[in-house]
């Protein structure tokens, strides 16, 4: 009597491990791509060229939400790594452009995978503002077109301990402003963005 309950808990077991493992590609294909920086337009031509026509699975963007433009810089990568908003714009292009890419490589069986930044917003900076033109208060934690204020975020602390597991959760790593994911709003912009991601087709997230 005991053997039957365990057989079926480990029959649950092995289906659980086996689906959190399936990537959603397409029958007959593998491997990701990483097409960091390009532009939505190019990804999309090079899934028609390329990628669909060789059995490639899917394509990983880089982050494609609205995020700081540092021209005192040159417009370094990491910039994209510093949020000022979860509206899809970014020199890869806006949400339309983003949709026709994704609709185009998944016409030849290629899925996109989206770089996804929510465990931070920016560091301080003087004189900037978003990819789309958001204003920013980075000195006091002000992301109007989210919106995010001081108090979404935790208080500001530096990591310094990585095997304090409170320190590395809870501090700033390189000056970023730490989401506060505790705070039920703040996890609800986050999956409204998530949301909005999978609603323009993107399959997934990194």
């Amino acid at each position: 009597m005991i053997m039957r309950p365990l057989v079926l808990l480990g029959l649950l077991t092995l289906a659980l491990v086996q689906a959190q493992k399936d990537p959603h590609w397409e029958s007959g294909r593998s491997a990701i791509v990483h097409l960091f920086e390009w532009k939505f337009e190019d990804i999309a031509a090079e899934c028609e060229r390329f990628l669909g026509p060789k059995g490639f699975a899917s394509v990983q963007t880089s982050p494609v939400n609205e995020y700081l433009a540092i021209t005192s810089n040159n417009r370094p990568w990491w910039e994209r790594y510093q949020p000022v908003s979860y509206k899809i714009i970014s020199r890869s292009g806006d949400e339309e452009a983003f949709k026709s890419m994704v609709s185009r490589c998944n016409a030849v069986g290629v899925k996109i995978y989206v770089d996804v930044v929510f465990n931070h917003m920016t560091g301080n900076w003087d004189g900037v503002s978003g990819t789309g033109g958001s204003s920013v208060d980075t000195y006091n934690k002000g992301y109007p077109a989210v919106p995010y204020g001081s108090g979404d975020f935790h208080d500001t602390c530096t990591i310094d301990n990585y095997n304090d597991a409170n320190n590395v959760r809870n501090c700033e790593l390189s000056g970023l402003h730490d989401l506060n994911q505790g705070s039920d709003y703040v996890r609800g912009k986050i999956i409204d963005f998530l949301n909005n991601l999978v609603a323009d087709g993107a399959s997934g997230f990194r």
